[in-house]
C-alpha cells in the first residue's frame, strides 16, 4: 500500500505545496518528498528510508546531501529518556536531542549542537488532564527565552500562542485534525518590534489518501 499526502500552503499571497508518498516495506518505510511552488519546477526533492523509532536516512537530490538520524529510548532512575542523534553530512553538523519523561504531565527536553556548542532546554507541563500545555524554553546560545501555551477546544481543535524573545515574534495558531474535515492549520504572526507592519498570515491543509 502507498500512502500519499499533499500539503498546500498559503502565506501572504505566496502559494506552495509539499507532496509525499510513503511505501511500507516491512519494518521500514520508503518515503519521497517533493516541494514546489506555483511554477512547475521543484524546489526540493528528497528520498528517505525510515524505521519508526529507530533511524531515518534522508537524501536531498538538489543539494546532494545526506542526513542521518538515529533514535533510542533508555530507562534512567525508572524514568524514560528518549535520545536522538542527527548528522548533516553536507555542512558536517551534529545535533543531540534528549527528552526525559518525568511523569504523564511533565517532560524535560534538551538540544545540543556539537559544532557550535549551543544548547536549548524546554519544559513541557500539561494541566487539566492535558487540555492545556505550557512550554517555556531557553536558548543558551542566543541568551533568549521562548514560551508557548496551547489548549484543546471543541472536538479536539488546538489553539496555540507562542512568543520568541529573540525575534520579538508573537504567533497564534489554530489546528484541526478530523476524519471529516481533514487536517488544516491557520496561523497569524506579528513582530512586536515592527507594530506598523501587517501580520503574516499562513494557511496549511493536508489531504491524505491510500493507493
Amino acid at each position: 500500500m502507498i500512502r500519499t499526502s499533499v500539503r498546500g500552503r498559503y502565506e501572504n499571497g505566496t502559494n506552495g505545496a509539499v507532496a509525499s508518498a510513503i511505501v511500507n516495506a516491512g519494518d521500514v518505510e520508503l518515503k519521497a518528498n517533493a516541494t514546489f511552488t506555483t511554477s512547475p519546477a521543484f524546489e526540493d526533492l528528497s528520498l528517505s528510508v525510515e524505521k519508526p523509532g529507530s533511524f531515518v536516512v534522508d537524501y536531498s537530490i538538489p543539494k546532494k546531501d545526506v542526513r542521518f538520524q538515529f533514535m533510542n529510548s533508555v530507562r534512567l532512575l525508572r524514568k524514560q529518556v528518549n535520545l536522538t542523534y542527527s548528522h548533516w553530512r553536507g555542512d558536517n553538523r551534529i545535533q543531540l536531542d534528549g527528552t526525559l519523561v518525568i511523569d504523564s504531565a511533565n517532560k524535560l527536553s534538551g538540544s545540543f549542537e556539537a559544532n557550535t556548542g549551543n544548547c536549548k532546554v524546554k519544559h513541557s507541563y500539561k494541566h487539566w488532564g492535558g487540555l492545556v500545555t505550557f512550554e517555556p524554553s531557553y536558548d543558551f546560545g542566543n541568551n533568549s527565552w521562548d514560551v508557548s501555551i496551547s489548549r484543546r477546544v471543541l472536538d479536539g481543535d488546538l489553539v496555540r500562542a507562542s512568543y520568541q524573545s529573540s525575534s520579538k515574534v508573537l504567533e497564534v495558531d489554530w489546528c484541526r485534525n478530523t476524519s471529516m474535515d481533514g487536517n488544516f492549520k491557520v496561523s497569524a504572526s506579528v513582530n512586536l518590534d515592527e507594530p506598523t507592519k501587517p501580520p503574516t498570515l499562513r494557511a496549511e491543509s493536508i489531504i491524505t489518501f491510500d493507493l
